[in-house]
């Protein structure tokens, strides 16, 4: 009896032990269970924590490098519009210097001789015009006889004129259809008889008693005396017959001087106004 309860016993402490193994495995289990989920769940929160904090620094560090690209980028453009301001400077710079050389030239005509030929001067402005079209082509304007003689000066223009003047009032009554030596001899009587006025500056508007040969050359001295160059030759371009024909070569030689002298006014104008643009530009 004793013994049947001495197994009974230890069937029943074996059967509590392999039921406390059971429960000991469940709860094992179950813990390693709970374990691997909070270790996984950790693992993924730092896995997502840190491709977060990944991408933050990857943006930061993409943002950071748009930026310097960017400030980098302006600094190339600025040194670069610099370089071409520079560059359009020095050309504005020796346009104009060439343009003064020119300038410089129109002026050495002496009393009876022009000037130096403006050939030279006139290759160094086309050779610093560079591509700028609209110099080239007022360089272009010039007089062939100017580059390749020169051209008088206002002194000698008024010093020859007057010479010339005496000569022309003589005459001043020859037309195509009065010119017969008894014409001529009308004409230069006239002439020493009639009483030269003093100079007198002409009207705004010419009428037809202005168109008197005599009164145009008394207009044109006075225009040349006080510095008109332009307008003297307009009233001696008014001439007609014997007289007209005394004073065109004289009229050919200020046309070409007024046309020199425009056209490097032009110049002129044109290379301060681009010099002047240069240096306003940032």
């Amino acid at each position: 009896m004793e013994a049947e309860m001495r197994t009974q016993l230890r069937r029943q402490a074996a059967a509590h032990v392999d039921h406390l193994r059971e429960v000991l495995k469940v709860q094992e289990q179950e813990l390693r269970a709970q374990a691997e989920q909070e270790l996984s769940s950790k693992l993924l929160e730092q896995e997502t924590r840190y491709h977060q904090l990944t991408q933050e620094h990857l943006d930061n560090f993409t943002l950071d490098m748009n930026s310097a690209y960017a400030r980098l980028k302006g600094v190339e453009e600025a040194i670069d519009s610099h370089v071409v301001a520079e560059e359009e400077a020095r050309r504005a710079h020796q346009l104009w210097l060439s343009v003064e050389a020119l300038s410089f030239t129109l002026r050495t005509a002496e009393a009876d001789a022009p000037t130096a030929p403006l050939e030279a001067a006139a290759q160094a402005v086309k050779d610093s015009c560079g591509h700028d079209d609209f110099a080239s082509a007022l360089a272009d304007a010039l007089p062939e006889e100017s580059l390749q003689r020169g051209v008088y000066g206002e002194a000698s223009l008024r010093a020859r004129f007057n010479s010339l003047h005496s000569v022309a009032r003589r005459v001043a009554l020859i037309d195509e259809s009065h010119n017969s030596l008894y014409q001529y001899f009308l004409s230069y009587l006239q002439a020493i008889l009639l009483f030269e006025e003093k100079q007198e500056a002409p009207p705004a508007q010419l009428s037809g008693e202005d168109l008197d040969p005599f009164k145009l050359l008394s207009y044109a001295s006075y225009c040349l005396e006080h510095g008109d160059l332009e307008l003297a030759a307009k009233l001696v371009n008014q001439l007609r017959g014997e007289a007209r024909r005394v004073v065109e070569d004289w009229l050919t030689e200020a046309r070409l001087t007024l046309e020199t002298r425009q056209v490097v006014s032009l110049l002129s104008a044109y290379a301060n106004a681009v010099g002047l643009g240069t240096t306003q530009a940032p």
